[in-house]
């Protein structure tokens, strides 16, 4: 702990050590949990970066290191999918620190002892220790606690002292990485050439005309496009297709669901549950000791009830109400007391009559339009038929039922007429809101009733007996299924499963699809499951069946991607668009090619598809086109032509255009453009710091091999 030392010398007041942890967050890396089934094995590495080998041990004291970090800030341990995400955040952090520090290596780069004092105790404190030792109240920064502190920490408990000492050991790599991308981000500059340019293409403006022809009236089985040619744009786009290692697998879920024996079982259970609560003395321990995830008894008017037990109301002290299965649930209710409530609740129905505007016309339409159904309801006509046909709101659905709501939660007027009435029954009068006008039925007139209801709930758990046989299921599907047709044919014979296809699954990813918590799966995918041995795994292997939650799932592999440039196949549906998009725009640009005239006369030459539009105030720097979008090429095209002038058929986003300026405003002189150059300054260096990260790790070619060990 030399930089402790350092200070010490220069330090002489003490303070408690209540703000170690808003200084652990200086520590990066990740939480190792789990076994390691390759631990005879020599080869321990967990990857290689820039030429070096990470070992499991060092990998794992920096997860170790980041576990303590996560459980003092969250209070609890991470779930396995936090750890996922702990990990690739200690694979970055080695990342970092291994391919940077070679760059600081070579440029010669160091932190003196004296910097990083000051970045402790001097004039430029480092972020997380000046918010430590703010004051909350003043908001002034106190250097002396900072060496009051320091002067003690030999002193303090064990784990305060490596807290700090992890902290000190990351300002050194943290302020060389600062340094680094300092540097080359000081090297950001802008030109005036490229100031002006930027200022004249944000200004500059153009009236065109265009002649424009979709691609989509082109048919797509007219035009055959082949792996040749797709492997042709790849090959021409590279930049564009750069992948990561990636898996491809077919697989189904056979899932534990709880059957009608399991119900009937939990059920019967429950039932005797009804006749010890009804004789329980106190409903709260019986509450605590027999319902899963219990509450407190609870006072609840009936807006707050659960709708099962709002359909008993007037509801008996003493009585329990159930059970009531909803939602895999089996539910009690027990009325322990009843009293008037603060706010009332009442329940009703409405049909809202909406205008079609804000006019006195259209507001008295509105009116007579809600006179006329109030009549035929008067009339005896349907109250919930008329509400879903002439209702303009979402309670149409539910014939305008409106639910129980409390007094407070509905416009004033509306209230007024709801909880103002003293019985059930449709309202003689509409009521007019600013919502417009409602036809209102009182279901439930207002009550401030509210009762006291202690509940008991049991979930539908499948029994050993059904997952057995899910288990038992999902072997004899792997029994079946050897390769990848003896899969497919397994699948199509039992139509109780469905087949689910996940493309391009990558070395760290933690689901699959939507199934969560499936790394095992992922693992087996890539030959890491200690299975078969690492990279095992071909293509037609199945795999055991996992457990994944209440499902079992099995899968078969169906591709294989290494790292590089994607293959046709990964690719395939994509590049097939853009390269048919390509066929069809010199099929139609040589037809237009052969038309003269004006645009118009062009269109009538080329025929159906072909269309003439205009567009005003057509912005160099945005290259939008109104009412069609994102067109680049033919805008820049636009603004190299004169006025009057036709350019060559173009083959834009959407389709192929002919653009003709009708006029153009350049763009005014700028006396000074110091405002841009900042701004695109600024813009370049906001990019810095994750296009270095990328360019580093590219150049550290960097082999990830952690699905052996997670």
């Amino acid at each position: 702990m030399a930089l402790i030392n350092t200070i010490r010398e220069k330090s002489g007041w003490a303070v408690g050590a209540i703000v170690i942890g808003l200084l652990l967050f200086m520590v990066g890396g990740d939480l190792f949990t789990g076994q390691n089934s390759f631990f005879g094995r020599n080869d321990r590495s967990v990857g290689e970066i820039a030429g070096e080998k990470v070992e499991y041990d060092q990998f794992q004291a920096t997860l170790e290191q980041a576990k303590q970090q996560f459980i003092q800030q969250q209070g609890r341990q991470p779930d396995e999918q936090t750890m996922g995400y702990l990990r690739d955040q200690a694979w970055n952090q080695l990342l970092y620190r291994i391919a940077f520090q070679k760059q600081f290596e070579e440029l010669g780069l160091k932190v003196s002892d004296e910097e990083l004092t000051d970045m402790v105790q001097g004039n430029n404190v480092h972020p997380s220790i000046r918010q430590a030792f703010t004051d909350q109240q003043t908001g002034q920064f106190d250097v002396l606690k900072v060496k009051e502190y320091l002067r003690n920490l030999d002193k303090m408990d064990p784990q305060a002292q490596a807290a700090f000492a992890n902290f000190e050991n990351n300002l050194r790599p943290e302020r060389l990485g600062t340094k680094y991308t300092n540097l080359l981000k000081m090297s950001t500059y802008v030109t005036t050439a490229e100031a002006k340019r930027y200022n004249e293409a944000q200004a500059a403006q153009v009236n065109l005309r265009y002649l424009f022809v979709p691609y989509f009236t082109v048919s797509d089985s007219s035009l055959k496009v082949t792996d040749e040619q797709i492997q042709a744009y790849i090959d021409k786009n590279k930049g564009r297709y750069k992948v990561e290692d990636g898996r491809s697998i077919e697989y189904v879920t056979i899932p534990v669901t709880a059957s009608q024996e399991d119900s009937t079982t939990v059920r019967t259970s429950v039932n005797e549950l009804a006749t010890q609560f009804a004789a329980a003395p106190v409903d709260s321990a019986f509450v605590k000791l027999n319902s899963e995830n219990p509450t407190s008894p609870a006072y609840l008017s009936p807006a707050d009830m659960p709708e099962k037990l709002r359909e008993q109301l007037p509801l008996q002290v003493g009585k329990v109400y159930g059970p009531y299965a909803e939602n895999g649930t089996f539910s009690l209710y027990k009325i322990s007391g009843q009293k008037a409530g603060e706010q009332a609740a009442a329940r009703a129905s409405h049909i809202l009559i909406k205008a079609d505007g804000t006019s006195p016309e259209t507001d008295a339409a509105a009116k007579a339009k809600a006179t006329e159904v109030l009549n035929k309801i008067k009339g005896g006509a349907d109250f919930a038929a008329m509400a879903r046909q002439y209702g303009t709101d979402g309670t149409t659905a539910t014939g305008g039922d409106l639910g129980w709501f409390q007094q407070g939660r509905m416009v004033p007027e509306f209230e007024k007429a709801v909880f103002g009435a003293s019985s059930a029954g449709l309202l003689p009068n509409l009521v007019k809101t600013s919502f417009g006008y409602h036809i209102i039925k009182i279901t439930a007139p207002k009550t401030t009733q509210s009762y006291q209801v202690a509940t008991v709930k049991k979930s539908i758990q499948p029994t050993d007996g059904t997952r057995d046989a899910a288990y038992n299921k999902a072997q004899e599907m792997k029994g079946q299924a050897t390769n990848l047709e003896t899969f497919r044919k397994a699948v199509a014979a039992d139509k109780s499963l469905q087949k689910v296809e996940a493309k391009g699954l990558g070395r760290g990813d933690q689901a699959v699809n939507n199934l969560q918590g499936a790394r095992d799966l992922v693992r087996w995918a890539y030959g890491a499951d200690g299975s078969q041995g690492p990279g095992a795994q071909g293509i037609g292997d199945v795999s055991p069946a996992f457990e994944l939650g209440d499902q079992y799932v099995i899968a078969v592999l169906t591709g294989e991607r290494t790292k590089g440039t994607a293959d046709v196949a990964s690719v395939k549906p994509e590049v097939t668009a853009l390269v048919r998009n390509e066929l069809k725009a010199e099929q139609i640009k040589q037809k237009l090619s052969a038309a003269k005239g004006t645009l118009e006369q062009m269109a009538q030459a080329y025929g159906n598809g072909a269309q003439v539009k205009t567009a005003d105030n057509v912005v160099l720097g945005q290259a939008m086109i109104p009412g069609l979008g994102s067109e680049p090429v033919a805008v820049g095209r636009a603004f190299g032509l004169k006025v009057g002038q036709k350019s060559a058929p173009i083959a834009g986003e959407q389709g192929v255009l002919v653009v003709e300026p009708v006029s153009t405003t350049p763009a005014p002189a700028a006396a000074d453009v110091q405002a841009a150059r900042q701004q695109l300054a600024a813009q370049r260096t906001a990019r810095a710091d994750g296009l270095i990260y990328e360019a580093i790790k590219q150049q550290a070619n960097v082999k990830d091999n952690r699905t052996k060990f997670f």
